[in-house]
């Protein structure tokens, strides 16, 4: 029961994800063509909501779901990160799927099979980095 309102946070950012449209494969491909300002557009308001977020978060002091204060640790530039982000750009331009939306895109029945094999890739992803991570320059 403890885990009962992240199933329903998180089923709620699925149809979020669905109905505005982020999960289709056509969206991301105008994107990555610059076809269309849809997807600029949803994820320069993620950004802003992000910013204005963490500095209400920061300033009220405020407390997660569990009642902990919520700290954000300052994080120091990497290399890694470009070269990461270059491979996912191009992970998410080749197979039209990020791997965030990839459960509601099965939730909606798009492509499963190919979806399942590119969850199976993103776990594996997550855990090579993990694994490598004290290993990685920085």
């Amino acid at each position: 029961m403890k885990y009962v309102k992240y199933l329903v946070l998180g089923a709620l950012f699925g149809i979020i994800l669905t109905k505005s449209e982020v999960i289709s494969w056509w969206r991301i491909q105008e994107m990555f063509r610059f076809q269309s300002f849809h997807m600029y557009g949803v994820i320069g308001s993620a950004i802003l909501v992000g910013m204005v977020s963490i500095q209400l978060i920061k300033r009220n002091r405020l407390k997660s779901l569990d009642g902990e204060l919520i700290t954000l640790a300052d994080k120091k530039y990497n290399h890694g990160t470009w070269i990461g982000g270059t491979i996912f750009g191009l992970g998410w331009a080749l197979t039209g799927a990020c791997p965030g939306p990839l459960f509601a895109q099965i939730g909606t029945g798009v492509g499963v099979g190919a979806v399942a094999v590119l969850i199976l890739a993103a776990l594996a992803g997550t855990w090579t980095y993990s694994a490598l991570r004290d290993k990685l320059p920085m």
